[in-house]
């Protein structure tokens, strides 16, 4: 793995660990988790499985850490590491749109939603749920998915440009041909 895009990585999930601390819970523990849209980020602008594995596994442990649910700690790692691998794969499965802003919302938005129910879920077999599940996924899940929608919306374009100027993607021959 390139020594870039291992520095690009590390400041996506460090960025995503200042907003997933800083961001309170609100409702039962439980909060908008902002460092998924830097995982997704990352794994839109460096689609490989290493950079997807090294993303879940790094977002899952810090989330884990920080989290504020109650008993959280191992379903935050179960979530991001499944949510990682689903969101990879629909992003390849949507290739062919996955330059545009409005493909990037989409996947950010069901991606979120994955991850909800994914932690929701394995929170209540792992632990309980400090409320009902349709409560939870309502109040947290849903606003988290539209705030992630917005905040990808504004970051993709601004993350795109920046590596497309710095070539830190690696792509050698975007370079040559402009």
């Amino acid at each position: 793995m390139n020594t870039k895009k291992l520095v690009v990585l590390a400041l996506l999930v460090g960025m995503g660990a200042v907003l997933h601390t800083v961001v309170p819970g609100f409702f039962l523990g439980m909060k908008p988790d902002m460092m998924l849209t830097m995982m997704f980020l990352g794994i839109i602008l460096f689609p490989d499985k290493k950079s997807v594995l090294l993303l879940g596994l790094a977002t899952g442990i810090i989330s884990a850490l920080t989290t504020s649910f109650p008993a959280g700690q191992i379903p935050n790692i179960i979530d991001k590491l499944v949510t990682s691998f689903v969101f990879f794969a629909l992003f390849l499965a949507f290739n062919k749109y996955n330059k545009s802003i409005i493909s990037v919302a989409v996947l950010t938005a069901v991606g979120t939603i994955i991850s909800g129910t994914v932690f929701l879920g394995s929170a209540l077999l792992i632990a309980e749920l400090p409320g009902p599940f349709a409560a939870l996924f309502a109040s947290v899940v849903l606003p988290a998915a539209a705030v992630n929608t917005i905040v990808m919306i504004v970051l993709y374009p601004v993350a795109a440009s920046i590596l497309k100027r710095t070539n830190l993607t690696g792509n050698r021959q975007q370079t040559i041909s402009q």
